[in-house]
Order: structure tokens, then C-alpha cells, then sequence
């Protein structure tokens, strides 16, 4: 079988484009603090927390649930998060413009990869804003859920 170079490489940059872009998601910080360090927490941060928490709170999930799917969900639904921002839960304002802008976003993020990566992080991230399924319904509680928990182990600071 002879290998396209050309295609696997163009691939390939793809790939560490979309990479090197979403390293950008280390500079959106939210409103959460860390719970021992006194700053508030990145998306980066927030994605890597709420994926392990997945893991380990999924025997609460109220129906059986493909944790590695939610994984991917939790990793993959801030990222647009580098071109929208963060609009705080409370922020109403904000909320009446912010699925436009996450739209956008994810046109223009997910848009870098290739063609079928890109069809399919677009579709966990509709995914998990639709709340359809056990499985984004699950994610979206864990979502809501760790600032409660930093808000309340820092004493409402948030």
C-alpha cells in the first residue's frame, strides 16, 4: 500500500495547528479561584479538572454512561472558550450573545482540524450543549458543579 505524503502531511499540519491554537485555552481564566494558590483557575485547567472528575464521580451518573465519551465531551466543550471567553454563569449580558459567539468559534476552531476530526469534535461539542443525552446531561451537571465546589471550599470567594 503506497502512503499519499502529501495528504498524511497536510494532515499532519493540520493537526499541530489546531495543537499550538488551543494552548491559547491556558490564558482564559474564569472566575473560579484554585483552592491553594491564589489566582483564579484557566479553562485548561478547568477542562483537565472536570475530565477527572468524570472518571471518578461517574458511578453517580443516574443511568449507565460511557465515561470515555464524556471525556472527550468535557475536554473538547471550553475550547471555544479561546475565541468566545467565558461568560460567567451569572453574566446576562453576556448570555444573550454567547451561543453565537461559542458558534463561531467552534466554526472557526474546529475548522482547522482535518475534515473528519473537525466533524467530530463539532459534534461532541453540539453534544454537550444540546444536554440530550445521559451522557452530556452528566457532563454538564460536573460542569456546574466544580465552581460550587471551589466557591465553597475558598469560603465564597468567587
Amino acid at each position: 500500500m503506497e502512503i499519499d505524503t502529501k495528504t498524511a502531511a497536510e494532515r499532519l499540519e493540520k493537526q499541530i495547528s489546531f495543537l499550538l491554537e488551543i494552548d491559547k485555552l491556558k490564558t482564559i481564566l474564569r472566575r473560579t479561584y484554585l483552592l491553594h494558590a491564589d489566582r483564579s483557575e484557566n479553562t485548561a485547567e478547568h477542562s483537565w479538572h472536570l475530565a477527572l472528575t468524570a472518571m471518578i464521580l461517574s458511578e453517580y451518573a443516574n443511568e449507565p454512561i460511557d465515561v470515555a465519551h464524556v471525556i472527550k465531551m468535557v475536554l473538547i466543550h471550553d475550547i471555544v472558550e479561546i475565541d468566545a471567553g467565558d461568560t460567567y454563569l451569572y453574566d446576562s449580558a453576556g448570555a444573550l450573545d454567547k451561543a453565537e459567539r461559542e458558534r463561531a468559534a467552534a466554526d472557526r476552531l474546529f475548522g482547522l482540524l482535518p475534515p473528519d476530526q473537525e466533524t467530530e469534535f463539532r459534534a461532541l461539542w453540539a453534544e454537550f450543549e444540546s444536554r440530550q443525552t445521559i451522557e452530556s446531561r452528566f457532563a454538564s451537571a460536573l460542569d456546574r458543579f466544580i465552581p460550587q465546589l471551589h466557591n465553597y471550599h475558598t469560603q465564597g470567594r468567587s
